[in-house]
């Protein structure tokens, strides 16, 4: 038996391995790996930037991040949920512990090729730009996975980590489809971000989304001879269109409907028999959207009765809002602020300040040197399949400042920057915060359980519905 002295004397020279001591070392593990890697996480970006390519055709640059993180010891499945260009990478250690997911991206978009400089020139070898800076998302996050796998092994963490190659998020398809078929629902959390102009973690919703193509089938005939003969596809979409837009005034004002004719007959004396128009409707909820799709499926089907031509109707995607986690937010701002605003050198900020000078309504002229955490925050007008996995699973995302302020999503300016020092700078600060919440995560099991609570909570207990309805198979949806 111990006599008091010796028991004190024993304790004095035990380390205590608390969870704040495993986490304050699995940080520094976490730092040192991207620290080391930086050079090749550049490249890898670079190339993908180089690749440019459009969705569901990313195949170069999906395989670039599925074999860097089979090289850095994850177990890869590629062509997950019946895409050829999706991922699902996991790593484990120990029996249990938490399951981690994070979401990458690496599709590019149509007609915004650019050089990385300050003036509008585009490249010569592509149509394509990365307009929203997915070259640096991919390699971001997947840069945080295997940061955390490193502090993990470094600290003896127990716990799951996924990487989920999500393609097509310019089409709203990638994750749409891999949540339909329940990809995410046994992850504990997610986590993402995304380039953009400040440094910031947002409990912000974007809108929910239908994305629909009205195909209407009629009756061609000479259009000066013998018009009567005809049934005109295109008057059919004209009165459609017409009948949408004396609907806006009977919609939520936060809601958006815009479309764009993509086939009105191919001359002007032939009565079309072959016209299609395409429709984004959004609104913040997805019941919104619902209720606005089927009025405007009414308005289709009015414009084929009235010129008696038949519709088609060929959803092509289905996106939720993104349901904030206001107690995920606060556990990644914890790190964002750890980080801090990323560093930029010199030849950095004067890029930004030159390309600054092309955004005239720009209020400022300088990349951010801030971060902030923003609870209450105007709807954004815009939408991501990240709005899917945010009803399946706790789900948090932030920015990091890649851009100049003031810079347009979609924009030349934007493919310009993602593919310049600065960019990958704050991809750098960005995986750094990721790999640190991650890391946090998986000594919190309270955290997640109060993260699941709210869940719940802002979803009134209801499970996931796809948008997607489950008849609709994938591959009619991608032949449209």
């Amino acid at each position: 038996m111990l006599t008091p002295c010796l028991l004190a004397l024993c304790l004095s020279i035990v380390t205590i391995d608390t969870p704040d001591e495993r986490l304050e070392g699995a940080l520094a593990a976490s730092d040192a790996f991207l620290a080391k890697a930086r050079a090749e996480l550049d490249t890898i970006s670079l190339a993908i930037w180089q690749d440019a390519e459009l969705s569901l055709a990313e195949s170069t640059s999906s395989e670039r991040l599925a074999s860097w993180l089979e090289k850095n010891g994850f177990e890869v499945a590629r062509g997950v949920a019946g895409l050829q260009t999706a991922f699902q990478a996991t790593w484990q250690q120990g029996d249990g512990g938490p399951t981690i997911g994070l979401l990458v991206e690496y599709d590019a978009l149509p007609g915004l090729s650019q050089q990385a400089i300050s003036r509008q020139q585009p490249r010569a070898d592509t149509d394509n730009g990365h307009g929203c800076g997915h070259n640096l998302l991919g390699v971001g996050a997947a840069a945080a996975a295997v940061a955390a796998r490193h502090a993990m092994e470094a600290t003896g963490m127990a716990g799951r980590l996924e990487v989920f190659g999500c393609p097509a998020e310019e089409r709203g398809i990638g994750k749409v489809f891999m949540a339909r078929q329940g990809l995410f629902d046994h992850l504990d959390a997610a986590l993402h971000w995304h380039p953009g102009d400040r440094n910031v973690v947002s409990d912000q919703v974007w809108l929910a989304l239908n994305s629909v193509k009205f195909r209407f089938r009629g009756r061609s005939a000479h259009a000066a001879a013998n018009p009567d003969a005809g049934r005109s596809a295109l008057d059919a979409v004209e009165i459609m269109n017409v009948a949408v837009n004396y609907l806006r005034e009977h919609v939520p004002e936060t809601s958006r409907i815009h479309y764009v004719v993509t086939n009105g007959g191919k001359a002007p004396n032939v009565v079309p028999d072959l016209a299609e128009v395409w429709y984004f409707i959004r609104a913040p909820r997805r019941d919104q959207v619902e209720d606005i799709y089927r009025r405007v499926v009414q308005c289709a089907q009015a414009g084929a009765l009235a010129t008696e031509t038949e519709v088609e109707i060929a959803l092509q995607t289905a996106l939720h809002d993104i349901l904030p986690n206001t107690v995920l937010g606060d556990v990644l701002f914890r790190h964002l602020d750890r980080v801090g605003a990323p560093e930029y050198d010199d030849s950095s900020e004067k890029l930004a300040r030159e390309i600054a000078e092309t955004l005239p309504a720009a209020s400022e002229r300088a990349l951010a040197h801030q971060v902030h955490r923003i609870l209450q925050a105007p709807v954004f007008p815009a939408s991501t399949d990240v709005g899917d996995v945010s009803y399946c699973v706790p789900t948090a995302g932030l920015q990091t400042a890649t851009w100049t302020p003031g810079t347009p999503y979609h924009s030349w300016q934007a493919v310009a920057q993602s593919g310049s020092p600065h960019g990958l700078i704050a991809m750098h600060a960005a995986a750094r915060a990721l790999a640190g919440c991650t890391l946090e995560l998986l000594v919190s099991p309270e955290v997640l359980n109060l993260a699941k609570v709210e869940l719940r909570e802002r979803t009134g207990g209801r499970p996931y519905r796809c948008g997607v309805p489950d008849d609709v198979p994938l591959a009619d949806v991608l032949d449209r």
